[in-house]
């Protein structure tokens, strides 16, 4: 079993569950330090907090705070200082974030900055490390700062940088920070949009980071093509963000102009929901507010920003702040410090092909890889498998079942390393991927053959196209839940280097499941007492590769690996459309998620293994079959006899 990672803040940490929003008072939004109104303010964090959050981030804008070279505005500190004393009165924490010079679609400069590099120039390190001590000794011992965060997206303020320097401006601005006195934690406020989360490398590297900071915190506003993946894309990303620190949700949300108010709340439902399930500990929304400011920057030419908050310009609550308020009700009722997620049988492996800068290895293949990586994420949440997202330097895990979706790029070591993991008794399921840019198209393995108990019939520099608009496969023998003469259908898409099989004949491979042409589809080798699994097609790519695709059928192939590894699966539906996980309280008490990914009602009603579900908010027994809105969420608890 492995442990999925759920660290929680420290327990001098106040409150220890942060949920809340990004804060700008709709009277200026990045300019309300000059146009400062106390009552103002004081009503938008009485709504916050009458809606259950508890935290706000809050904006030092740095073209204000830090007019001149070796100065800090005392005018504004004072401000501030007003606005964190109303915190307090109001009960609500914040989190001061200090170089913000970029902010919703505009980059702010100081003036007297005059190009000089913010990460390289000895110079202006100083300048940035002044502000933040000036402002951290002012207030590190306000009992409303909860923690501090050096930036807001400093990628897009500073431009990329090396992971040289991206990592020393950040060991030297949080020594800024604890040089000055301050004890709560501390983070970048860079988005967690670095090589390891994106497979682009833009200088902020978790791997440098997580030695430095205290939580990890993603940005996270997806454009896609698929619902499924779309709701779950912060989920992932938090999955991609665990390097034994907290994950905060540091920043999501939506405009209204891009989206109607019910559809809001059905995608912030999804990401609460979603993300905690995937070892998320806080969430700060963007934003807090609507403005009524299209004649000020950044609204006159992004004015889409304008409409983000989770309340309207005259300070009502939107459907995502309601649907918050339902969430922290989850939360309080879980009591979530005390919460871990439950451990799981199922991995997937993280190629190290996507986070290390390996040489002569093309960049943009790296996104390949996530691609098919999130889409076999996916489908094992379809088949209510909770995986476990391991990365390869972590080294083969203790995993029944071993998931690598479309598996072209792994070090030799750790195709070795699986046959063992196979040899002493675990599922290892692979997929074949020649990949989706012309450059050295095939497996890179070091005993491919052996490994897969075959001879491959490739011939170089070539690919083997599918011919089909779907796949058919025909199952000659059961395996797992699937019985003998079982079809599964899947939808061909791709360019013309990824749209390929995998010709081959089995040589101490069982031949399981066939294609239309009579080719096999499926394969299994028997390795000590476990067994490796080969799929002849790039089932995930396919999949990531078309639009609206879930759900679709790789889930249930998953579901049948799961079975052929033995894993229990403690609640469960045998349906893609409703993902079930769950956490675990210290005491043993069980939560159990039900998540409908149906844009329409649906009435479910899940296996529990003979334990009876409860309402988690009502206390009510399950004693008929559950009816989920769309998009909804039911929360349960594992009742006790008695």
């Amino acid at each position: 079993m492995i442990e999925r990672p759920s660290p929680q803040l420290g327990p001098g940490t106040n409150p220890r569950t942060w949920l809340g929003a990004n804060y700008w008072s709709r009277s200026g939004g990045p300019l309300m330090w000059r146009t400062f109104d106390p009552a103002l303010v004081r009503e938008e964090l009485r709504v916050l907090r009458d809606h259950g959050l508890n935290v706000t981030r809050s904006f030092c804008y740095l073209p204000d705070f830090m007019p001149a070279p070796d100065t800090v505005d005392e005018r504004f500190l004072e401000r501030f200082a007003v606005f964190l004393d109303l915190c307090q009165e109001v009960g609500i924490a914040t989190i001061p974030t200090f170089i913000v010079g970029h902010m919703s679609g505009e980059n702010w400069d100081v003036p007297w900055r005059n190009g000089r590099d913010l990460y390289a120039d000895g110079w202006m390190l100083a300048q940035q490390a002044f502000f933040i001590r000036t402002v951290v000794g002012r207030f590190r011992d306000h009992p409303a700062v909860c923690g501090w965060l050096l930036s807001n997206e400093m990628p897009l303020y500073g431009g990329e940088t090396t992971p040289e320097y991206g990592r020393s401006w950040a060991e030297l601005l949080v020594q800024a920070v604890r040089a000055a006195g301050a004890t709560q934690p501390v983070s970048t406020g860079d988005g967690a949009w670095g090589i390891e989360v994106t497979g682009i490398d833009n200088g902020f590297r978790l791997r440098d980071l997580v030695r430095t900071v205290d939580f990890v915190g993603p940005h996270v506003y997806p454009m896609g093509n698929d619902a499924v993946h779309q709701h779950l894309t912060a989920a992932f990303n938090c999955e991609l963000c665990h390097f034994g620190l907290p994950v905060i949700l540091e920043e999501f949300g939506v405009t209204s102009d891009f989206v109607s108010d019910e559809h809001a709340a059905d995608y912030y439902r999804q990401v609460l929901h979603t993300t905690l399930l995937a070892g998320a500990i806080g969430w700060i929304a963007w934003n807090n507010t609507d403005f009524d400011l299209v004649d000020q920057a950044p609204y006159r030419h992004h004015p889409f920003e304008l409409h983000f908050g989770i309340t309207d310009t005259d300070g009502a609550p939107k459907a995502p702040l309601l649907e918050m308020q339902r969430f922290g009700r989850v939360l309080d009722a879980i009591d979530l410090p005390r919460c871990r997620r439950a451990p799981t049988d199922t991995a997937l492996i993280v190629s190290s092909f996507m986070d290390t800068a390996y040489p002569f290895h093309l960049p943009e293949e790296r996104q390949a890889i996530r691609r098919n990586l999130m889409q076999g994420y996916v489908a094992a949440k379809e088949a209510d498998l909770a995986p476990a997202l391991v990365r390869e330097d972590a080294g083969a895990p203790d995993a029944r079942l071993i998931l690598v979706p479309c598996g072209r790029q792994l070090t030799g070591p750790t195709w070795q390393a699986l046959a063992a993991r196979a040899a002493a008794g675990a599922t290892v399921y692979v997929s074949y991927f020649a990949g989706d840019a012309p450059f050295q198209r095939g497996p890179w393995h070091p005993s491919f053959n052996r490994f897969f108990g075959i001879e491959h019939q490739l011939r170089y520099g070539l690919v083997n196209p599918i011919e089909d608009d779907e796949v058919v496969w025909t199952f000659r023998e059961p395996f797992g839940d699937l019985p003998e003469g079982s079809e599964l259908r899947f939808t061909v898409a791709g360019n013309e280097s990824g749209r390929a099989f995998l010709p081959l004949t089995s040589v101490d491979a069982r031949v399981i499941a066939t294609d239309a042409h009579g080719r096999p589809a499926l394969l299994e080798r028997s390795v000590g007492s476990g067994r490796i699994v080969l799929a002849t097609y790039p089932l995930e790519y396919m999949a990531a590769e078309r639009p609206r695709a879930n759900p679709e059928s790789t889930w249930r192939l998953y579901r049948a690996l799961a079975a052929r590894a033995a894993i229990a699966t403690p609640v469960s539906l045998p349906r893609p459309d409703v993902l079930v996980d769950s956490l675990v309280r210290d005491d043993g008490t069980r939560f159990v998620w039900l998540v409908s990914e149906a844009a329409d009602v649906l009435e479910v009603k899940p296996d529990a293994g003979g334990v009876r579900l409860a309402d988690l908010l009502t206390g009510e027994l399950v004693t008929a079959p559950i009816a989920l809105p769309p998009y909804g969420v039911g929360v349960y608890q594992v009742a006790t006899d008695g």
